[in-house]
């Protein structure tokens, strides 16, 4: 006899007042067959405020133990159970634990379903007062100074939005960092506690934030940065075209694609810009020499 897969369900959960957690929550908890939480603790907690006891088996699933436990989870699921992953608030998988399971399970054909749920970064992005009609999110920036200056001049030029979680004793030094890539009057907006009893929204300049973050700043933080500028095909001089093209090849880009792609970011003739990097680069070598 064969055994028809089970079901993986991604339930968001609060990302600060419980009385957010939508009602098919209640029920997947109390229903599932195996309850993975990112903290089985906090979990506990949320399961008493919402008054619901799970039937099924919990299990911890964290970023310590999520490559070793994928498998077990796996093997639940091709066993007919329904597997209901929760982080501490949020969406699994976005910068949570969730991506290596939903992979796995989708490679062995498992259904994967969401109970949709409250969200940081669209929470942030509503209450930011920049334009939302096109967005990215990055994440949490490296903690590395060096690094987390080249991963931000990778987007230095994105028009969309940006959206980027940080630790609050990290701030500061992130905020300063954006000031110094995208310039210190770049528009943005620092978002604290969302949905708790103390939110806050500090909006800005990258400089003015900076200077208020230094002052020291708690609670969890999602920051909301104003997308680069147009500029002109006027404005763009050799050396900033030849500036994008690197930054694309740093970023995996072969060097003809990032040629092609800065042409047509900058409305310029591929030509145009292949000469420009040509001559830096024999120019670099003159200087060599």
């Amino acid at each position: 006899m064969t055994t028809t897969p089970g079901t993986l369900v991604l339930a968001g959960t609060p990302i600060g007042d419980v009385s957010d957690a939508p009602p098919r929550l209640a029920e997947e908890l109390a229903g599932a067959d195996v309850v993975a939480a990112e903290d089985t603790r906090r979990l506990r907690r949320l399961t008493q405020a919402l008054g619901v006891t799970p039937k099924g088996r919990v299990l911890s699933y964290f970023e310590g133990n999520e490559t070793a436990r994928t498998p077990e989870l796996v093997a639940e699921l091709l066993g007919g159970a329904r597997v209901l992953l929760v982080t501490d608030a949020g969406m699994p998988s976005v910068s949570d634990p969730g991506y290596r399971l939903v992979a796995a399970a989708v490679e062995q054909d498992i259904r994967v379903t969401a109970v949709p749920g409250p969200s940081a970064v669209l929470t942030a992005l509503a209450l930011s007062g920049l334009p939302v009609d096109r967005f990215c999110f990055e994440g949490f920036l490296p903690r590395k100074a060096g690094e987390r200056l080249s991963r931000l001049r990778e987007v230095a030029d994105e028009r969309r939005t940006l959206v980027y979680f940080e630790a609050p004793h990290r701030l500061d030094d992130t905020l300063a960092a954006m000031a110094e890539v995208f310039g210190a009057d770049r528009r943005a907006a620092v978002c604290r506690e969302l949905t708790k009893t103390y939110e806050e929204v500090r909006r800005g300049g990258l400089g003015e934030l900076a200077a208020w973050a230094a002052e020291g700043v708690r609670g969890e933080i999602t920051v909301v940065v104003e997308g680069a500028p147009e500029k002109a095909a006027g404005e763009l001089d050799a050396a900033e075209l030849v500036r994008r093209v690197r930054v694309r090849e740093e970023a995996g880009e072969r060097r003809k694609e990032a040629i092609a792609a800065v042409a047509a970011d900058a409305g310029l003739p591929k030509r145009e810009v292949f000469d420009a990097v040509v001559a830096a680069k024999n120019a670099a070598g003159r200087t060599a020499v």
